[in-house]
């Protein structure tokens, strides 16, 4: 960090608030990273008792986090970045991610603790009354199912929810969770000055003042109206009184908010005109940090596999999720989560394979291309998108089976189902592969290429993989320079620098030919197997 290099003179800090740990980087002004740390919630804070970073409660369905945890992981991560040698000075501007849909409640009273913060105190001490709720509903909260019937029916259905706010509504999102707060602790509803997203409250700390909430967070509440960026008056009035003056106004995700809180320039050396631009979902800065062009899909192949992609115009279903693109104010991004990721193809692994990824991948490329015919879809959990569990196997003749005749079609089944799936839903929300289209994959299964040869198959188009890991830390580092120039240079022109994907497969000359097909009926397959139940 002594470097006095010219490019390394100016550099860029980017925190994600994830749900088990905060982590941070450090950019330079060619966005290379210089320095990054972390503090795990579990083991570096243990007095707030969080397993996994939250907090299951009796229920079973109620999950938060304590919020002065995040305020004390600011003091702890700050000052390792410190000891570490960063030199805050440098700092040109800041901005930030958080897990989404989680949602924090400001005390009456408490703007004026964050515009008047002692640099010679810990932010947590000086926060410890500032919050009308200690602990935060989270992500994996599914306590709100009466809240969700009830925002659908007061304008008129699901389908009609998420024509206005991109999805339908969903337990975990922040409207349903405003609207239980106010039905069931009204007098800590009313005694709330602020309702922010992990994000913008995130954001609200190194601002010194309530941080706005920006459109891409903002349309993941099932309260904001994808078209005209702001709130949904009809949606508002049905979750709760005075609710618009709660929230404040949304903003852009690049905005530039103004200068840091003069507490970090006096306790740790920050130039008083370092820019706080806004705070986003981890999401749209995965979107970011990806550098996904219009025609990309990302995959990330995880516990759960996610796939989202930008959209200029989507089609809104009941399934799957819209939400702004944090780049581009007028485009959008769509968001799709199966629940049934690498953990379902472990299992297959494990009863096929001997625990073995070279004897499963052996087995996968013994197999033609469609399988002979036979599909497979495996559901071990509750999938969200179709709503469907357990294991359907089928043959050519579409016959529904109870095995399949060899190990190494089991093994071709798993990979090409999740794919297939994958693809009809993608295509069900408005994306169509051409010439252009580049797969971006990532997550614990993108090491494999036996796998990605199949995912290049299925969608007929080449398949990369990106050096970098923690995408959503990286995107929010980016998007602290992006608010920065906004206006004089694109955010395309800002990045073409770097290092591209790598180009891990293409597809075969004949995939077209047999999975496109195959995708019609998985459509079919679906719901016949949903009429069944």
């Amino acid at each position: 960090m002594d470097s006095k290099d010219e490019t390394n003179e100016t550099t860029y800090l980017g925190f994600d608030f994830s749900t088990q740990q905060l982590k941070a980087a450090v950019l330079n002004n060619s966005l290379q990273i210089l320095q990054e740390t972390v503090v795990q919630f579990d083991s570096d804070l243990p007095e707030f008792r969080t397993t996994s970073g939250a907090t299951v409660h009796k229920d079973g369905h109620t999950v938060t986090a304590p919020v002065l945890m995040w305020v004390k992981a600011v003091d702890i991560l700050l000052d390792r970045l410190k000891i570490a040698g960063v030199d805050f000075s440098t700092v040109a501007a800041l901005s930030g991610t958080a897990q989404q849909h989680g949602s924090v409640y400001w005390q009456k009273g408490a703007q004026q603790k964050l515009k008047s913060l002692q640099s010679s105190m810990f932010l947590h001490d000086q926060l410890r009354g500032a919050f009308s709720m200690s602990d935060a509903p989270i992500w994996r909260d599914s306590s709100t199912t009466k809240q969700c019937r009830e925002l659908e029916n007061a304008v008129g259905g699901p389908q009609k929810l998420a024509e206005i706010t991109g999805s339908r509504a969903y337990e975990r999102f922040t409207g349903s969770q405003i609207a239980k707060v106010y039905q069931t602790k009204e007098a800590v509803y009313k005694n709330t000055e602020r309702i922010s997203l992990i994000s913008s409250f995130a954001c609200s700390l190194f601002l010194g003042d309530y941080a706005p909430i920006d459109f891409a967070d903002g349309s993941g509440m099932n309260l904001m109206d994808l078209h005209t960026k702001n709130w949904s008056p009809e949606i508002i009035k049905a979750v709760a009184p005075d609710l618009e003056a709660k929230l404040g106004s949304p903003v852009p995700s690049y905005t530039n908010l103004g200068p840091i809180s003069k507490y970090y320039v006096d306790r740790f050396g920050f130039n008083p005109e370092c820019s706080v631009i806004a705070f986003t979902g981890d999401n749209p800065a995965s979107l970011i940090g990806m550098r996904l062009k219009k025609d990309d899909i990302a995959v990330s192949l995880g516990t759960s596999d996610t796939l989202f992609l930008s959209l200029t115009k989507p089609k809104v279903l009941l399934e799957g999720h819209i939400l702004c693109n944090p780049v581009e104010k007028d485009a959008y991004m769509a968001l799709l989560c199966f629940k049934n990721g690498s953990l379902t193809r472990e299992r297959i692994r494990n009863s096929c394979a001997e625990d073995s990824w070279k004897l499963f991948n052996e087995l996968l490329n013994s197999t033609p291309r469609g399988n002979f015919g036979n599909m497979g879809l495996y559901y071990d959990a509750q999938e969200i998108i179709p709503f469907v569990k357990g294991d359907y196997r089928f043959n050519k003749a579409n016959v529904q089976i109870s095995k399949f005749n060899g190990k190494e079609i089991e093994v071709r089944a798993v990979i090409e189902g999740q794919f297939i799936g994958k693809r009809a839903h993608a295509e069900d929300l408005g994306f169509s592969s051409n010439k252009d289209t580049r797969i971006l994959a990532t997550g614990g299964a993108s090491n494999n290429p036996a796998i990605l040869q199949v995912l290049a198959d299925v969608f007929n188009s080449p398949v990369y993989t990106l050096e970098a890991a923690n995408s959503a830390m990286l995107g929010s580092a980016y998007q602290a320079k992006h608010g920065m120039i906004h206006g004089d240079t694109s955010f395309a022109a800002m990045t073409e620098h770097l290092s591209p994907p790598i180009l891990a497969c293409e597809p075969s000359k004949d995939a077209d030919e047999i999975y496109t097909p195959m995708v019609k009926r998985y459509r079919a397959l679906i719901k016949s197997i949903t009429n069944q139940r």
